[in-house]
């Protein structure tokens, strides 16, 4: 495990959101995000109404932002993020989680809360020098994100689609030039 499973969890969270943008959009409706909620195990306030929706989809260019920059520009979007939303870290249990860190209260709504806990997991990221865990798909046509979680940082692609892709585009070069 390269981090806390709460960080990761988190990670993989703001990543699916983040990609959740890119064509074919993913995230279109209540019942994608309540599946989107039940995916990461989130807990706290839910809305579950259109409203709640577009806010959560109005966050991912800035999640985007956050997850593609260079680890200094990572720094200012997460304190940014954490002084917006007046985080104020604390350690909480709650289910089947041991103590994790929360930043804000269970009642705030659901995109600030994803922010918040965004941030808080990038800052594990940016204080164990683990910026190169992140980056953006090495498909040509994709602008996904990558979270490598990999023991030996072997990802490369944002999906087993873009993966699947260059691996075909690849059998077929070597076919013609053979």
């Amino acid at each position: 495990m390269v981090f806390t499973h709460d960080t990761e969890v988190s990670l993989q969270a703001a990543v699916t959101l983040a990609n959740s943008a890119l064509a074919p959009d993913t995230l279109e409706s209540v019942e994608d995000l309540d599946a989107f909620y039940a995916e990461f195990d989130y807990t706290g306030r839910r809305d579950g109404d259109r409203a709640e929706l577009d806010r959560v989809r109005a966050i991912r260019p800035a999640l985007y932002e956050l997850l593609t920059a260079s680890r200094d520009d990572a720094v200012a979007l997460v304190n940014a993020m954490l002084a917006d939303t007046a985080a104020v870290p604390q350690l909480v249990r709650h289910d089947v989680w041991d103590w994790h860190l929360h930043a804000v209260e269970p009642e705030r709504d659901f995109p600030t809360r994803i922010l918040v806990e965004t941030a808080m997991a990038m800052i594990d990221v940016i204080r164990s020098d683990e910026m190169s865990r992140l980056g953006v798909c090495a498909d040509d046509t994709c602008n996904g994100v990558v979270l490598d979680l990999s023991r030996n940082r072997s990802r490369r692609f944002c999906s087993t689609t873009c993966g699947n892709r260059n691996a075909v585009a690849a059998y077929r070069a070597r076919q013609s030039a053979g």
